[in-house]
């Protein structure tokens, strides 16, 4: 009987531990089905909307610290347990259904400068997008000979990119690294508030910008920048913690205009290709667009869960990319006003987004440690890209002048871009800009640069995505990266508060 006994508490034990076991499974397997409905729950983005409805809930319509995507999230988080709580599946897919109807698609009045905006914004990108076109079917009658000459041509200067000097930047991390457009010049933006304007490469410094009160995220120049032009001319913008965009004429302390309108942290800034019109991503959750003549807010755009944290405008002027700490991109059409794309891949926040010259290809860095290329015409992605073993903060394609640089025309025979005569013919003096103009024109958009949190700047081909080049920088962090529109050389911003410059070897700069 002692055994019998013995026995049957020990079946009774095994039964409870695989009862409780199957409780706790279940509870696991709730627990995920409620987050994926939750997943696929329409709530509205709005957050004046997210607080009413957490009023109807009876929830506080704010918690201490809480921002509006942690908000968004809550609302989230307790609709769902409300719905498992009921356990009426069908009742949430109505409402869902509903929501998205309601909340999700819909339009707001825009003004009419935003319409008269939008017009010229079709009539500046129409005919660019032509030339474009016409050009790359140009391209295209390359013979394959030729094309694959030129590939080992510009990979093989790509190649030999190194560390041409490094330069103490500020008193704080430097956020931001741009060139202008006639490549003499470098601006940073510092975490100190600070915009910097440096000579290159010889690193000293031309303009200290002191404007804004807290730490600069975003630097853009103004296609047409030049620091002759007058007072009244703006030549570059910023945007910074203090919620502000300043717009720079750099023969001046103070800044022209101070765009205001964020509710949050301004973290990039992009100037539309014509210069009339500044791109700014937030931590507001919104992207929005302005006029540079007036100092006005044409747009406010919503459409992610998260703060924006990119924004980049396509060559043509007709499109705007956007990249937020939600995982999504999208591509925005500026005429019409509507979503062209969604990059929808990454599984961690999107830091960097470039549009490649040929106007189609679109590449993303993210938290998740890899780059995206996306096709607009397939409305999918490309290539996925484990690109660095940290977080890709920054990708730039490389665009050239429309003129190549001085060391790059050649007479008689053919002359690399680093001025050393291949196969010249000395009694022939007559300048064969067919050729070099034909190869700068190929050059453009074959690679493109990438900046990570892992100390490395990687170059990449933008023919089969492959790996060009890996440089090596002092600080664990690299928090931005650009390339010069004269092919000579390549900046890094870094997290230790320098700024470091590297050329090609061989090549004058």
């Amino acid at each position: 009987m002692t055994e019998l006994t013995l026995e049957s508490l020990i079946d009774d034990g095994n039964y409870l531990g695989s009862e409780r076991a199957r409780l706790e499974n279940k509870a696991i397997l709730d627990e995920l089905e409620r987050k994926k409905k939750a997943r696929n729950m329409a709530v509205p983005t709005d957050d004046n909307r997210v607080k009413a409805r957490l009023r109807e809930l009876g929830e506080p319509i704010t918690l201490f610290g809480e921002r509006q995507a942690d908000r968004r999230d809550r609302l989230i988080y307790v609709l769902s347990q409300i719905n498992a709580a009921r356990g009426d599946d069908v009742q949430m897919e109505e409402e869902s259904s509903e929501e998205s109807a309601d909340e999700e698609e819909f339009y707001t009045p825009g003004t009419l400068e935003l319409l008269e905006a939008r017009r010229r914004l079709a009539e500046y990108s129409l005919p660019r997008a032509q030339t474009r076109i016409a050009q790359q079917r140009i391209d295209s009658k390359l013979p394959l000979g030729r094309i694959i000459d030129l590939h080992k041509k510009i990979f093989a200067e790509v190649k030999r990119f190194s560390n041409l000097g490094s330069q103490i930047g500020d008193d704080r991390p430097i956020a931001q690294v741009r060139f202008s457009p006639n490549s003499k010049f470098l601006a940073t933006g510092s975490w100190s508030g600070t915009v910097k304007i440096w000579n290159v490469p010889s690193c000293t410094t031309s303009r200290v910008l002191r404007g804004h009160g807290d730490r600069v995220g975003g630097v853009a120049w103004h296609p047409q920048a030049t620091l002759t032009q007058g007072d009244n001319v703006v030549n570059l913008a910023s945007g910074a913690g203090d919620m502000n965009i300043n717009l720079w004429s750099l023969n001046n302390d103070m800044p022209l205009a101070i765009l205001k309108g964020h509710a949050d942290r301004v973290c990039r800034v992009a100037f539309h290709p014509s210069g009339n019109y500044v791109a700014s991503a937030s931590f507001d959750t919104t992207w929005r667009l302005w006029d540079v003549t007036k100092a006005k807010e044409l747009l406010l755009q919503e459409g992610h869960s998260k703060e924006v944290y990119s924004v980049e405008f396509q060559d043509d002027g007709s499109l705007v990319a956007s990249g937020g700490l939600d995982a999504i991109g999208r591509v925005w059409d500026l005429r019409t006003g509507r979503t062209a794309m969604v990059l929808d891949g990454h599984v961690q926040a999107i830091f960097g987004i470039a549009f490649s010259p040929n106007g189609y290809q679109i590449a993303t860095g993210a938290g998740d440690d890899t780059i995206r290329i996306w096709d607009i015409r397939s409305l999918k992605a490309l290539r996925t890209i484990p690109a660095h073993l940290s977080n890709v903060s920054d990708v730039r394609f490389f665009r050239g002048d429309d003129l190549p640089p001085m060391h790059a025309v050649h007479r008689g025979g053919d002359v690399s871009m680093n001025g050393v005569e291949e196969d010249a013919d000395a009694s022939n003096d007559e300048p064969n800009e067919t050729t070099t103009l034909e190869e700068w024109r190929y050059r453009s958009g074959l690679y493109f640069a990438s900046a990570g949190y892992d100390g490395f700047v990687k170059l990449w081909s933008a023919d089969d995505w492959q790996l060009l080049r890996t440089l090596t920088t002092d600080s664990g962090k690299v928090m931005s990266v650009d390339l010069s529109s004269d092919g000579c050389l390549l900046a890094s911003g870094t997290y230790n508060r320098n700024f470091q410059l590297f050329a090609p070897d061989d090549v004058p700069v």
